[in-house]
C-alpha cells in the first residue's frame, strides 16, 4: 500500500476542514496535533483553500495534508504545488483520475456505486471515497459493495459522526473515515481551539478503542 495511505489508516478519522480565512490554518492545525490527528483534508470549497494547505504544509511538516473537493485538474496542480500529499473528489471525474495516476498523485475518487468501484478499478485504485456516505446506505452499503470487489478499501465521508464513527470503523475494510465534527465552522469562527484539541483527542481514542490497539 502506498506509505500515504499507511498513515490515513493509521490516524483513522481524516479531519474534513472548510477555512474561510488562512489566518486560521496554523492554529487549526495545531490543535488537531495537539489533540492526536496530525491531519486534514482542506476542502478546496473556499478561496483560502489554497494558501491554507500551504501554511499548514510549511509550519506542520508532520501532518499529512490533503485537498478536498477537487474538481479539475488546474485544482490539483495548485493543491499539489501548496503542499497537499493526497486529493479526494466527490464524485469520479475519469480526467481527474488519470491526470493524478499519471503523475504519480495519490487521489481518492468519490464512489457511491458499483459502477463508480469500476471505473476506479479500471484506473489502478484499490481505496475510494464512499460519498455521500450516510445518505448512500451507510456501512451496510458500503459492505454490500465490498462483497464482490474483494481488494477495494472504503474512506466513508458525509454524515460520520462521534456516535456512528466506531462501527465504520470496527469494519476491516474502512481505511479510514472523513468527518468534520470535531472542526466545526462554528468552533473555527469563534477561534474555540481548545474545544477542537478536545474534540480531536475524543476521535483519535474511538480509533484506538475501535481497532483495539
Amino acid at each position: 500500500m502506498n506509505q500515504t495511505l499507511e498513515k490515513l489508516q493509521q490516524i483513522g478519522i481524516i479531519p474534513v476542514v472548510v477555512l474561510e480565512d488562512a489566518k486560521d490554518a496554523a492554529p487549526l492545525a495545531q490543535a488537531l496535533c495537539d489533540g492526536g490527528l496530525a491531519c486534514a483534508e482542506v476542502t478546496f470549497r473556499t478561496a483560502a483553500a489554497e494558501e491554507s494547505i500551504r501554511i499548514m504544509s510549511e509550519q506542520f511538516p508532520d501532518m499529512l495534508i490533503g485537498a478536498g473537493t477537487v474538481l479539475t485538474t488546474e485544482q490539483v496542480d495548485r493543491a499539489v504545488a501548496a503542499g497537499a500529499k493526497f486529493i479526494v473528489s466527490p464524485g469520479l471525474n475519469p480526467k481527474v483520475v488519470k491526470y493524478c495516476t499519471e503523475n504519480g498523485i495519490l487521489i481518492t475518487p468519490g464512489c457511491s456505486n458499483p459502477s463508480d468501484i469500476e471505473l476506479a478499478l479500471d484506473n489502478g485504485l484499490d481505496v475510494v471515497k464512499f460519498f455521500p456516505a450516510e445518505p448512500s446506505g451507510g456501512l451496510n452499503m458500503i459492505k454490500a459493495l465490498a462483497a464482490p470487489y474483494t481488494s477495494v478499501k472504503f474512506i466513508p465521508t458525509g454524515g460520520i459522526n462521534a456516535t456512528n464513527v466506531r462501527d465504520y470503523l470496527a469494519y476491516g475494510r474502512i481505511l479510514a473515515c472523513g468527518g468534520s465534527w470535531m472542526v466545526k465552522n462554528d468552533l473555527i469562527k469563534a477561534g474555540d481551539y481548545a474545544r477542537i484539541t478536545a474534540l480531536a483527542k475524543e476521535a483519535a481514542e474511538i480509533v484506538k478503542e475501535s481497532r483495539g490497539k
